[in-house]
């Protein structure tokens, strides 16, 4: 079985075996390429989300794990066995997929049971793997119902029991709850969770929604136009996104071009566009020299308001509230800075009074709380 080398905090860097590997994967359709030329690394038993827009290719690559779609190049194994040959029937992964894809002729119980019967087990070992998959999925009074006397969160479960019944080595997830509603998206995330946490069982699953990605995920791959952008754990891909489309597409963030101007031992100096001047905490990916065009971006959350002036030298901007949006557990501000420039800022619901549109504040933030993108 092929393995990852991973470094655990300054010790010895130890071999994790890999479910999943792609080696350089192209996919054309009518000659144009839909996915090209990517790596991906899936570690045994890891919650792995593929990340991007609609049109990024992260579905192509999906249906080329399950076999439903060709590799026109590269090489894709699972458990170290090369995928070329080998049809979708006969490769260890289950797909549950956002329809659904239940029969809608069969119950509950004779759906979970359908791949089984199709592996001719013996009916005992059909029986007993549908109860236990019926009980994880916590679907036993529900046996005998037919998928339209089911509401969606029920089918949903129905077809993960489909999938796990089977006992794959990779669970694939296209779009897995994007039928749902938004309360039942959430219970269903929790139960995704638990469910990955409790079997062990390699997951992998594409989605569009970035919270979902967040919050279940290992490590997250984010595509973009055919290509992979970053490959990292979720605090990674958000706190330290490397291209600006990452950090523009995960999560929400205010992002100034500009040019470095200054650099010292922990610091640069970046001059925007419009004439800020914005100091930001150098990292490993930081640019070396002065004159190179930059990104900064500050995520909205990362961002303290106040009315009067903070005694503070660097990245406090004067400007004005342009709108304020109540939103419950929290606020967001839209604040227009005294040169042109519009940021967005986020604060809990804990603040007390909320001052009206077109009041006077100041804008300011930390030099760890901002980071670099090298255009």
């Amino acid at each position: 079985m092929s393995q990852a080398v991973k470094q655990n905090q300054g010790k010895k860097a130890v071999l994790e075996p890999l479910d999943v590997e792609l080696r350089n994967v192209f996919k054309f359709f009518n000659q144009e390429p839909a996915v090209h030329g990517i790596d991906l690394d899936v570690r045994q038993g890891e919650f792995f989300s593929i990340l991007g827009p609609s049109g990024c290719g992260k579905t192509t690559t999906l249906r080329m794990i399950a076999g439903f779609e060709t590799v026109d190049a590269g090489k894709l194994l699972i458990r170290g066995q090369s995928m070329t040959n080998i049809p979708a029937y006969q490769r260890p992964v289950n797909t549950v997929f956002q329809s659904y894809a239940l029969f809608k002729h069969l119950s509950v119980w004779d759906n979970i049971a359908f791949g089984l019967k199709l592996k001719k087990l013996r009916k005992p070992e059909i029986e007993s793997r549908v109860n236990d998959t019926l009980a994880l999925v916590k679907m036993e009074g529900l046996r005998s119902r037919f998928p339209s006397q089911l509401s969606g969160g029920q089918q949903q479960r129905v077809a993960l029991a489909r999938a796990l019944v089977n006992r794959p080595a990779v669970i694939l997830l296209d779009e897995p709850l994007g039928a749902l509603d938004l309360k039942l998206r959430k219970e269903m995330q929790l139960e995704l969770s638990n469910l990955h946490k409790n079997l062990g069982l390699t997951f992998v699953m594409v989605t569009h929604d970035q919270e979902e990605a967040l919050s279940l995920s290992d490590r997250i791959a984010v595509m973009n136009q055919g290509k992979v952008e970053q490959i990292g754990s979720p605090s990674e891909i958000y706190e330290h996104p490397r291209t600006r489309f990452v950090a523009d597409f995960i999560g929400d963030t205010n992002l100034f071009a500009g040019e470095v101007v200054a650099i010292d031992g922990e610091n640069l100096q970046v001059v925007t566009k419009t004439g800020l001047k914005i100091i930001v905490s150098r990292t490993e990916n930081s640019p070396t020299q002065t004159s190179q065009s930059i990104s900064v971006s500050i995520r909205p959350e990362k961002i303290q308001l106040s009315l009067y002036k903070p005694s503070l030298q660097v990245n406090c901007f004067e400007g004005k509230l342009v709108n304020v949006m109540y939103l419950g557990t929290h606020v967001n501000y839209l604040i227009e800075l005294e040169k042109g420039d519009r940021m967005t800022v986020t604060q809990p619901n804990t603040v007390g009074i909320i001052p009206d549109a077109n009041t006077s504040i100041y804008a300011w933030w930390g030099e760890n709380d901002c980071f670099s993108i090298c255009d």
